[in-house]
């Protein structure tokens, strides 16, 4: 089955299936493709989808008017060889609880499998010994906690000055629902001065009093998956997935944040309402811990010296990339979230070598006639 422009019955700006649609094996988009070519389901409908120019003037192509568009890929920095490891990048992850031990090891451990300089892991201190066991190169801060071996609130002070000493922060991954733990991520958002990333229990802390994030004078990245996201909006899933881009523009904006809503071509929003389409990754990544990995990696990125923006992307994209190296060696079923922080070197190396390949034809998801 053959499609031009977009296949019959998919939604060309939202890429959901309008009643009933043609399941394509190729798919000839003119111009650019559409954010319906893109964006899942429609994606799976297009088949291989071929982008073939139609002598569009340079200025359409270029225009500012246009904000949405496939995630473009920027070089990372060079690693000099008179270096150490301050030079990379410092990064404090305030996560984990006693139910919830992979998550903090994933996350910071990422970060250095990724490119990162120093990873700091604030967790409970009744879970530090045995995260030391099984990552030793990150250096352990053990904190106060609660009867249910939560972060306590007892915390905020040493966090907080802990923050002024590293790149970024990333709050969130496996504290848990403890309510005074939740109470201490609000505070923190508040007061932290450092770029602040927030995952997983961090952003239902915050949903809770989202105003906070717009107050905040140092940028903000949050990384939902649809359900967090519908949190944050006070929406429904199926409303946040029905139309993801103007969603995304919106909330964004209103934050004043950065924002990756995870997902099968997870979209990176901006305040300036400018989202990118991200188009590695593939569905054997549909694990948990995986999302832990891709916090330690964007905050790498920022580590390695990208601009915070390009960073965001960036990580987004090595981790999507080291899932799919994964895959090809070991099949989609049963990659664990241990395969995708593994593969990370891996797939930094492959980026830097294969630059221009993947650039040419978006890691194989576009191919331009």
């Amino acid at each position: 089955m053959f499609s031009i422009d977009i296949p019959s019955g998919i939604n060309g700006d939202t890429g959901q299936v309008m009643g009933s649609a043609i399941r394509s094996d190729c798919t000839i988009t003119y111009g650019l493709p559409k954010i319906g070519n893109m964006l899942y389901p429609g994606f799976d409908f297009c088949g291989r989808l071929y982008v073939s120019h139609i002598s569009f003037p340079p200025s359409l192509y270029n225009t500012e008017a246009i904000k949405v568009q496939v995630n473009e890929l920027v070089e990372l920095p060079q690693r000099d060889k008179d270096t150490y490891k301050g030079s990379y990048g410092r990064a404090l992850f305030i996560a984990g609880s006693s139910n919830y031990l992979g998550a903090p090891y994933f996350s910071a451990l990422s970060f250095l499998k990724a490119g990162g300089g120093l990873s700091y892991l604030a967790t409970p201190s009744s879970i530090s010994p045995f995260l030391a066991s099984k990552g030793s190169e990150i250096v352990f801060i053990p904190q106060q906690e609660t009867s249910s071996g939560s972060l306590a609130v007892e915390s905020k002070e040493e966090l907080l000055e802990l923050s002024k000493r590293v790149s970024m922060v990333v709050i969130g991954p496996g504290l848990s629902l403890n309510e005074e733990t939740q109470e201490l991520v609000r505070v923190l958002a508040r007061e932290i001065e450092t770029p602040l990333l927030i995952d997983g229990d961090g952003i239902t802390a915050i949903a809770k009093e989202i105003g906070l994030i717009g107050e905040r004078k140092a940028e903000t990245i949050l990384t939902p998956h649809s359900g967090e996201m519908a949190r944050i909006t006070k929406m429904e899933v199926a409303e946040v997935n029905k139309d993801k881009i103007n969603m995304l523009q919106k909330t964004a904006s209103e934050l004043n944040a950065i924002i990756v809503l995870k997902g099968a071509h997870s979209l990176i929003g901006y305040p300036d309402e400018r989202v990118y389409i991200n188009t590695s990754g593939n569905p054997g990544m549909a694990t948990a811990g995986s999302g832990d990995a891709l916090v330690g990696a964007i905050a790498a990125m920022y580590g390695l010296g990208l601009p915070l923006r390009d960073a965001v992307r960036m990580g987004v994209f090595i981790h999507g990339l080291s899932g799919d190296l994964a895959a090809k060696e070991k099949g989609e079923d049963g990659i664990t979230a241990q395969d995708i922080l593994d593969y990370l070197p891996n797939a930094v190396r492959y980026y830097r070598q294969n630059f221009d390949e993947l650039s040419e034809n978006f890691h194989g998801s576009i191919y331009t006639v």
